[in-house]
């Protein structure tokens, strides 16, 4: 499910022209998470834009609005279970934002 979640967010990315550490940053922060946290398999897809919004906020000069990524999921989450969720992962991440990704051994 993870890969099909990596697939997906990469076709995101590529909507909202996003740069491509913010891609790999998503990934990273959708990895620690669930490396401390259990979630079924339908909120997935919540964690995966959450984490993209988390990352262009660090990343993108002009990031996207919570109401995009609420409307890419094709309105299955509201903006309020995406805040919700940003919250959660940058508790788990314990707002430790900056970190190598996979980018930075492929350099």
């Amino acid at each position: 499910m993870r890969g099909i979640l990596v697939d997906w967010l990469v076709e995101v990315s590529d909507e909202y022209k996003l740069l491509s550490d913010t891609l790999y940053l998503t990934v990273s922060y959708i990895d620690k998470f669930l490396s401390v946290n259990v979630i079924p398999r339908q909120r997935l897809q919540l964690l995966g834009v959450s984490s993209m919004l988390i990352a262009a906020k660090y990343e993108e000069i002009k990031p996207p609005h919570v109401k995009d990524f609420s409307y890419i999921t094709a309105n299955t989450f509201t903006n309020k279970d995406v805040v919700k969720m940003e919250a959660s992962v940058l508790q788990s991440l314990k707002f430790e934002m900056d970190s190598p990704t996979y980018k930075t051994f492929l350099q």
